[in-house]
C-alpha cells in the first residue's frame, strides 16, 4: 500500500503532481518507479505501446486499434494534473515504461475513471495491483470518492484484478459488451 506523507494531506487538491513520484514494490518484490507523465514522455510512451499485447490495446482503448497514434499519445502526456493524471511506471534497470495508469476525474473531483495498460513482458508481477493502489491513494488524497473502470466483458484478467482489489462489478448502462467496475474510496 502507498503511504502518504502527512504534510501532503493538508491540501491534497492543490498538491504538485510530482509529489506523487515514488519507488514502489509489489507484493512479489518487483520494484518500479512511478511518476506523472509529461509531454517529454511521448516518444517513450509510443515505444511502450509497441510492447503491449494487441488484445490489451483493445481493452485499454475499448476499440480495435493496432497502433497508438500521435493524438492519443499527446492526450496521455498533456494533462492538467488537476482533473486528469497519467502515471507512468518505469523499470529501474532499463528506464523503460512498463505500465501506465490514467485517472480522469469529473469537474467536481468526486468521481474518476481509471484505465491501466502494462507491457506484455511485465505482466503477472503485481505491477498493475500496486499501480492501481497508487492511483487510488492519489484519488483519495484529492477527495475523489468513487473510482470507475469500464471493461470489456472479455477482459477477464482486469475484471478479476479489480474485484480482488475490492471493486464492485455491474452492467454498463447502454453497452452490453462492457462492465462497469466501481470502488468507493474511504476517507
Amino acid at each position: 500500500m502507498v503511504e502518504l506523507v502527512s504534510e501532503r494531506a493538508a491540501a491534497p487538491r492543490t498538491l504538485p503532481a510530482l509529489w506523487w513520484s515514488a519507488d514502489l514494490t509489489t507484493r512479489d518484490g518487483c520494484v518500479f518507479h512511478v511518476r506523472p507523465a509529461s509531454p517529454a514522455d511521448e516518444p517513450a510512451l509510443a515505444e511502450f505501446f509497441e510492447h503491449v499485447d494487441k488484445e490489451d490495446l483493445r481493452f485499454r482503448f475499448l476499440s480495435a486499434i493496432h497502433k497508438v497514434g500521435h493524438d492519443q499519445l499527446r492526450a496521455l502526456v498533456t494533462v492538467d494534473h488537476e482533473h486528469i493524471e497519467n502515471f507512468l511506471a518505469f523499470d529501474p534497470a532499463t528506464g523503460r515504461i512498463v505500465a501506465t495508469a490514467m485517472l480522469a476525474a469529473d469537474e467536481s473531483l468526486t468521481r474518476a475513471e481509471v484505465a491501466v495498460a502494462i507491457r506484455a513482458d511485465f505482466k503477472r508481477r503485481g505491477i498493475s495491483w500496486t499501480l492501481l493502489d497508487h492511483v487510488a491513494a492519489f484519488a483519495r488524497a484529492k477527495g475523489i470518492a468513487t473510482l470507475e473502470s469500464i471493461e470489456s466483458r472479455d477482459n477477464h484478467q482486469a475484471i478479476e484484478l479489480e474485484r480482488e482489489r475490492g471493486w464492485i462489478a455491474s452492467a454498463c448502462p447502454g453497452d452490453p459488451a462492457s462492465m462497469m467496475l466501481r470502488m468507493t474510496l474511504s476517507a
